[in-house]
């Protein structure tokens, strides 16, 4: 929905209301002429029905005013005596419209002021509870901090296969919800039923909130997957679905291209306007190799916990191996072995043509590609037949415009041109396991308003057998060097914690 339609939307809702509602306000000692002028009819509506005027912010809180709503509908109904379990389902399941009824049919007491707000049965103190807890868990999951599982390895030895982080919305500035109508505190499908947790419609427009810090080269970022048509993430059966930008799949790499670079890969080597990336010190890349034995056999319990190879490997023949994902570090160390003869490196060849690979018209490959132009925003590129593959997607999909080509003439919404001017920024984001790794080298750029976060801690991990990996928890993602565990800290505090807490409690007791 544009603007426009949102602002006749937001016209008939306060219309709706006036109507259903002007003679309960003239009831509850207000002016009915209040109940017509929008925001300022919310806080008198919660005059009337008690409760606190910071419950409006809720109301205008995409996702947490779909629980507000139906709690609001009863409180009215409450606050004119209509607090029967009858009168409860009738508010919620009509959506509201049952206040129609009283407000015109019903012989109907405003009792607002003088009935006990608190619940009077143990069920209903528990529903209240709940109520207050989602609505506090989504504001935070929204706007301050989510929780997010890594799937793949394609971070292996900087985020492993099993790690539970906390991923901050608010170092590059939230981005408030897109999708209004939607399932709280779950992404695009709700669990166990394996059903879509969304409607498509209606959409607001994309907004993010002032962040701390940008994107820079290095971190690493979760953002939604530009070219997702899956319901689901690994969903192999429903490909070609068209989904809202904040409810396409997550992912998480490193940003290695920021807007108004030129990006270029040479032999898996990344270079950034012509000089080679330089990684932070926690990043450990991984290639692909083929490594070469007298004869010896690598033994499984050596290449798990002493090389740490967590990605497949197999043996193709008597002496030949082939690992699909070994560090640096590793490597080194096999060539030290006395058993290995050579350990190669598997580079596809410049020239070597891939067509899976952006843009999908050149002779590029993984390992050998560019150089591309990042977007930026406010910046101009020429367009021609030859340039189009790279910003098509970015004229049509990401920011929404017409485009039609015509021999040697591309149209845009209807005009003939021969340049574009971006409307946002856009990043390019590659997983360190670079042979195993689904990024920009396949689907190209990231656009800023995909942007979801940045992980800063990791709270839990398990591995494979789901087995804790204590070293690992509440560690930072970021910074350089070895991650230090804060875990022992956590637990003396918390130890001190409770027996601070049992002393205080014992001391009271005596006194």
């Amino acid at each position: 929905m544009t603007l426009t339609q949102w602002f006749i939307f937001f016209l008939a809702v306060q219309v709706i209301h006036f109507l259903g509602t002007w003679k309960l306000y003239h009831k509850a000692g207000r002016k009915p002429w209040e109940a017509a002028v929008p925001i300022y009819n919310a806080i008198v509506l919660m005059r009337i029905i008690n409760r606190p005027r910071w419950w409006v912010i809720l109301l205008f809180i995409p996702i947490v005013n779909l629980i507000m709503f139906p709690v609001v509908w009863v409180e009215t109904l409450r606050s004119f005596g209509k607090k029967t379990i009858t009168d409860t389902i009738l508010g919620v399941i009509t959506l509201g419209l049952y206040i129609y009824y009283i407000n015109y049919a019903g012989d109907v007491t405003y009792v607002g002021k003088d009935r006990d707000l608190k619940p009077k049965s143990k069920s209903g103190d528990t529903v209240s509870s709940l109520l207050f807890a989602v609505v506090v868990a989504t504001i935070v999951h929204t706007y301050v901090m989510q929780p997010f599982t890594i799937p793949t390895s394609s971070l292996e030895k900087t985020l492993l296969v099993g790690d539970f982080l906390f991923v901050s919305k608010f170092h590059y500035g939230a981005r408030t919800p897109m999708t209004t109508v939607a399932f709280p505190m779950v992404h695009d499908t709700i669990p166990l039923v394996k059903t879509k947790s969304y409607s498509k419609w209606p959409q607001l427009p994309s907004f993010r909130l002032p962040g701390f810090e940008k994107v820079e080269k290095n971190d690493i970022v979760v953002f939604n997957w530009p070219v997702d048509t899956v319901r689901f993430f690994r969903d192999k059966n429903s490909i070609g679905i068209r989904k809202p930008i904040d409810k396409k799949s997550n992912y998480v790499k490193r940003c290695v291209g920021t807007p108004g670079d030129s990006i270029a890969i040479k032999d898996g080597v990344v270079y950034i306007n012509g000089a080679e990336l330089k990684l932070s010190g926690r990043a450990k890349p991984q290639y692909s190799y083929v490594v070469t034995t007298d004869g010896s056999l690598l033994n499984d319990a050596y290449l798990q916990k002493e090389l740490n190879v967590t990605d497949g490997y197999g043996r193709i023949d008597e002496t030949t191996y082939i690992f699909s994902a070994l560090t640096d570090e590793s490597v080194a160390r096999l060539k030290s072995n006395p058993g290995i003869k050579s350990v190669e490196r598997r580079i596809a060849k410049a020239g070597e043509g891939d067509p899976s690979v952006f843009p999908h018209t050149k002779q590029w490959n993984l390992d050998n590609m560019g150089p591309i132009y990042i977007p930026e925003a406010g910046k101009t590129v020429a367009l021609t037949k030859e340039s189009l593959p790279f910003y098509k997607m970015i004229i049509t999909e990401y920011e929404n415009n017409d485009l039609k080509v015509n021999g040697d003439e591309i149209l845009i919404n209807g005009k003939a041109a021969d340049s574009y001017t971006f409307k946002q920024n856009y990043y390019w984001m590659m997983g360190d396991n670079r042979h195993n790794s689904e990024d920009s080298r396949f689907w190209g750029y990231v656009p800023e308003d995909h942007i979801v976060g940045k992980p800063v801690f990791i709270w839990m991990s398990l591995d494979q057998n789901n087995k804790p990996r204590w070293d690992r928890f509440f560690t930072t993602v970021g910074g350089d060097g070895e991650p230090v565990s804060y875990f022992k800290y956590f637990i003396i505090a918390l130890a001190g914690w409770f027996l601070f807490d049992f002393f205080r409690k014992k001391r009271k007791t005596a006194a």
